[in-house]
């Protein structure tokens, strides 16, 4: 417990009590981190009339996704981005969607990661290395020109996340029920 916490209890009124304790319990101990993605940065902008999308993603992996990834097992990590147009008299209008898809594998034998792309790949030496690159963008054209108009109101949808359908079908079998391999973080943004 700590110290701000437990100076905020023994001010409490005896009727607090029963939402402070809640509150304690809901509250995860310090020191522990939670399975996820953190996304300390995601920023859209408008230039040459397309939506520009810069995002860095942190994942937090498992033990056991980590070694998945030293046997040889290659991940998937995709990024969306999906751009709607509110409308007040039926279901809002799908502008545009940009998904990019990163492949991430460890090759055992020489001791290197390979980060691909689509068609592009690139050899690292580590695994940090590769998720540097796996989980960022910078000047991601999520629009192409024409699909937005000056002066109407749009919302990005953004989500990044391991993609376990591509894993190998044994795999998928067994990840239904394992929290640890459930990594994905979703914001959505107003464009003015």
């Amino acid at each position: 417990m700590t110290a701000r916490l437990s100076l905020l209890l023994t001010r409490l009124t005896p009727l607090a009590w029963p939402l402070a304790l809640l509150l304690a319990l809901w509250l995860p101990p310090a020191g522990t981190r939670a399975q996820g993605v953190e996304l300390p940065l995601l920023e859209v902008g408008r230039q040459d009339g397309q939506l520009v999308l810069d995002f860095i993603a942190r994942p937090a992996l498992s033990k056991a996704i980590e070694e998945a990834m030293l046997k040889g097992v290659p991940l998937y990590f995709v990024a969306q981005a999906t751009t709607y147009r509110p409308r007040w008299y039926w279901r809002d209008e799908r502008v545009a969607r940009a998904t990019r898809t990163w492949r991430l594998s460890y090759q055992p034998l020489t001791g290197q990661w390979r980060v691909s792309l689509g068609a592009l790949g690139q050899t690292v030496a580590s695994a940090a290395e590769a998720l540097a690159i796996v989980s960022r963008a910078s000047g991601w054209r999520v629009t192409e020109p024409g699909d937005i108009e000056a002066g109407e109101h749009y919302y990005l949808e953004f989500s990044f996340r391991l993609d376990n359908s591509q894993l190998p079908r044994p795999m998928q079998l067994d990840l239904a029920a394992q929290a640890d391999w459930r990594l994905a973080v979703e914001r959505t943004l107003r464009l003015d």
